[in-house]
């Protein structure tokens, strides 16, 4: 650790520094939507989001390679990518006839296959192990205004239609009777998920999203009784996480994305075991001893 932070201070070290300053920026956005994810259970659907991002990225290399549009960029085709299949699954679950797992299922597969075959046709190699296992370390100062518009957005939206969302959340019904188009802001909390996944697919890569937008969430609702606790709590966790992984990927020489996993994940194991013992121990302090006499 102590390295790491004098790697960190030095001045030939801006990538480090980069990589830090994402990891908090981003955070805000990880907590927040994450709160939101686990409140209303569409884990999943974050997960098919994240493999559609691949067909975006496989788009734009293609383009930018073959075709020569050089402005579609992997930024524009993960985005893009992400809130097309954000807006298909939502109106599938909302008017489709189709069972909802099987949209995204088929989604899901299609986002993978289709950036595969775009990588295919696009001339020259190109390593796709940052794009699915994450690489904080090649964040540039350009990529840093990108991220902070993003994050910027996602926290602006998630504020502003708090109570709407989180009616969303707990209750369609009642949101409905509340006049409120529970629909709308379903799907707009789709799309926020979207462009959350967009930055974690820059931190810990496409087939570790998923990890990362839950585990600081789930942490969180062990101590928070408060929605907007919960967020807040998450939130630190993240830029806990973030920072403890790059400290570790830089120590050990090891992959960023998974090392930023690997922390999440043993927390989250040791609260729930941390959790088990102390429910346990609760429930024999409260329940009568054998040898008790009777009244």
């Amino acid at each position: 650790m102590i390295e790491f932070l004098q790697a960190l201070f030095d001045p030939d070290n801006e990538f480090l520094r980069l990589a830090i300053l994402v990891g908090i920026i981003s955070s805000f956005s990880f907590g927040i939507i994450g709160t939101y994810i686990i409140t209303r259970r569409i884990s999943y659907i974050a997960g098919a989001i994240s493999h559609c991002v691949f067909g975006g990225i496989g788009a734009s290399l293609f383009l930018q390679n073959r075709i020569g549009i050089t402005w579609f960029t992997p930024m524009v085709g993960t985005v893009i990518s992400a809130l097309l299949a954000a807006v298909v699954i939502g109106l599938a679950s909302l008017y489709g006839r189709q069972r909802e797992d099987t949209v995204i299922g088929t989604i899901w597969a299609l986002g993978m296959a289709s950036g595969v075959l775009f990588i295919d046709l696009t001339p020259g190699y190109f390593d796709i192990s940052s794009y699915l296992f994450g690489d904080i370390l090649l964040i540039s100062n350009a990529d840093i205004w990108i991220v902070a518009g993003l994050d910027l957005t996602i926290v602006l939206l998630s504020f502003f239609f708090y109570n709407k969302l989180i009616a969303v959340c707990f209750d369609d019904e009642f949101a409905r009777l509340r006049g409120i188009n529970s629909s709308l802001f379903y799907l707009l909390l789709l799309c926020l998920t979207a462009l959350t996944v967009v930055l974690l697919v820059r931190v810990v890569g496409i087939i570790m999203v998923i990890a990362l937008l839950t585990i600081p969430s789930a942490i969180a609702s062990y101590f928070a009784k408060r929605l907007w606790q919960m967020m807040a709590v998450a939130v630190a966790l993240c830029m806990v996480f973030t920072s403890s992984g790059l400290a570790l990927s830089y120590s050990y020489n090891i992959s960023s994305g998974p090392a930023i996993i690997i922390v999440a994940g043993i927390t989250y194991m040791l609260v729930i075991s941390g959790s088990w013992v102390f429910q346990t121990q609760k429930k024999q302090n409260q329940s009568p001893t054998k040898n008790s006499p009777e009244k």
